[in-house]
């Protein structure tokens, strides 16, 4: 598969490996009340830092789990003023490209920069995308290409669901020069190929098209009686006899009818009484099939009347007067060719297409609107997102469980989208959102909170949808660049993250009556031997204090006494602090 290259990706591929591991400190939880409390349990979160930690941050509860990822990542013309442009004006950006890409930071260009930016960061999402899950990226012309390339070779090419256009405006500006953009681009990757998105809400011009001319038993329109691949399901190509005319009707070319044979003569038979014979038609199906006679199935039966033309076109035509024809029926008042209802009620949704109209979706204009709404006609934000987009999103993507994350947050849309959600149906999604900008509180979050009590005044209020989340900021690193722990993060968020490099899944609840224990998993015990200030030793001691008895141990310690051969005796692997300890 063809990659992109740029200067500076080599220092970028692996970068996400190197991104040091810090801890996430809640800094307060917010409720529908309006009370700022220490920890309210919301599983909802708003972080502010850099998303690239941040992302690092949620790996070890998060790996594997988010179901649906939106990002609105910076679209880089050059003239956004955003931390990653050109000028690299933002000194922590400026620092992470001197430090991660070197001397040939100096020479990249706009997109050089673009790209070690996104790069990391989209190895991190791919990790944090659960098996059925999928990512929605926005962006417009400037990156589309590009970023489709990294996607392609982070997700996979075989893990591209669609580029949607989004209609991002409602009207045309009259003073506009060339092809004017009306549309902005949505990339699409699921985690694993052969991704399925949920259908939509028909509309009501979809279902005027359906009627009840015979007075059948619910809403049905006319649809193709044949379906493809006549060469490979010869079973399912043979004459049946028109009840009105005698005539022998065969599928269309390189057709076959919709169903097996037994099924179908069922269904004639409901017209009149008809019966399987061998007409010897192999040149008719051969021609059908679109290959040699010599090659057409032998002995394949035609469904044919099995009473004189007279009487059959007589009980059909009582069938034809009486309504409720079968699901196969024939067109024209009984004269035309061969066709099958398609019931309303079997349909279900619609897929949705590659085109998200403004109408169904918002458009830009809608969304500074609502900016001004919430913050009492403070323009806060210069490119919103509207809620609906996102809304539309979760729709195609979600269920009323879903876990999504947003870490290019920006005005915090996404949680604006959730909110609502839940108001409407009691869902109970949820949302994780990054920002790294000093407005992470001042706007992000500030918009969360309006949303949830409510905001407006008069015949312009808008009720609050309730909810609640947590605002946590980027702590200190786990591990220090000695190698050794940090001690300031606290002994639990530790026993956390080494649970996780050992089993990628979060600590579990359960304790035994060693207060060193972390779980057990696949039949192994976990223990996570280690005092602040402390010498920890593995030795017989600390084995008698053991209370289970499982297939293996894994015992993390600052040293260890027994010898290998007592180690193997005891079914126990000694992983050495800080030493073993993986960097994820």
């Amino acid at each position: 598969m063809p990659t992109l290259e740029w200067i500076g990706k080599n220092k970028v591929v692996n970068h996400h490996q190197e991104v040091p591991f810090r801890v996430l400190e809640r800094q307060y939880s917010f409720d529908e009340q309006g009370q700022h409390t220490e920890n309210n349990g919301s599983e909802n979160m708003i972080i502010h830092g850099d998303n690239l930690e941040a992302l690092k941050a949620l790996l070890p509860q998060y790996e594997g789990k988010v179901k649906c990822i939106y990002i609105d990542p910076p679209y880089n013309t050059g003239n956004e003023g955003w931390c990653y442009n050109d000028n690299v004006s933002d000194p922590h950006i400026q620092k992470w490209l001197g430090e991660v890409v070197g001397k040939e930071g100096e020479d990249l260009t706009r997109h050089d920069k673009w790209l070690c930016m996104m790069y990391p960061r989209l190895m991190l999402l791919q990790k944090l995308l659960a098996d059925d899950g999928v990512i929605f990226i926005s962006i417009d012309d400037n990156e589309l290409y590009n970023l489709k390339s990294i996607c392609d070779e982070i997700f996979g090419a075989s893990c591209y669901v669609s580029d949607i256009a989004w209609q991002r405006t409602y009207s045309t500006r009259n003073d506009s020069k060339g092809i004017v953009n009306e549309v902005e681009h949505i990339l699409v990757y699921s985690k694993e190929p052969e991704w399925n998105p949920n259908k939509l809400p028909r509309t009501a011009e979809m279902d005027a098209k359906y009627k009840n001319p015979d007075n059948d038993r619910t809403l049905w329109r006319t649809d193709n009686a044949f379906a493809p691949g006549a060469a490979t399901h010869q079973g399912m190509v043979y004459a049946i006899q028109h009840p009105f005319t005698g005539k022998m009707l065969y599928p269309s070319n390189g057709a076959c009818w919709r169903y097996q044979q037994d099924t179908m003569l069922e269904i004639m038979n409901g017209w009149t009484k008809y019966e399987l014979q061998d007409l010897h038609d192999e040149k008719e199906r051969a021609h059908v099939c679109g290959i040699s006679p010599d090659d057409v199935r032998p002995d394949v039966k035609a469904i044919v009347l099995a009473d004189p033309l007279e009487v059959a076109s007589s009980n059909a035509q009582k069938v034809l007067e009486r309504g409720q024809w079968p699901r196969f029926f024939f067109t024209k008042g009984g004269k035309g060719g061969i066709a099958r209802k398609t019931y309303l009620e079997n349909v279900g949704g619609r897929l949705p297409t590659n085109f998200w109209p403004f109408s169904e979706t918002g458009h830009t204009d809608e969304a500074k609107k609502e900016m001004l709404a919430i913050f009492d006609g403070k323009a806060t934000f210069d490119t919103p997102k509207p809620h609906r987009l996102i809304e539309f999103v979760l729709k195609v993507a979600g269920t009323k469980d879903t876990l999504i994350l947003d870490s290019f947050a920006g005005s915090g849309t996404t949680a604006h989208a959730v909110l609502n959600m839940n108001k409407a149906d009691g869902g109970h999604r949820k949302f994780i959102l990054v920002e790294m900008g000093d407005y992470a509180d001042t706007i992000t979050a500030e918009r969360v909170k309006r949303v949830i009590m409510g905001y407006g005044e008069g015949k312009n209020a808008v009720e609050g949808t309730g909810g609640s989340f947590s605002y946590y900021e980027l702590g200190e690193p786990l591990l220090l660049p000695s190698g050794n722990l940090n001690e300031k993060v606290g002994t639990e968020k530790i026993r956390d993250y080494i649970w996780y490099t050992e089993t990628k899944k979060p600590l579990p609840d359960h304790k035994n009556s060693n207060p060193y224990f972390l779980g057990e998993n696949n039949s192994t015990a976990y223990y996570f031997f280690y005092e602040p200030q402390k010498v920890c030793v593995l030795n017989y001691d600390f084995v008698a204090t053991i209370p289970e008895k499982a297939e293996g141990y894994i015992i993390y310690a600052d040293r260890c006494t027994l010898s290998e051969q007592e180690l193997q005796q005891l079914g126990i692997t000694f992983k050495k602090i800080p030493r073993d300890i993986v960097r994820v």
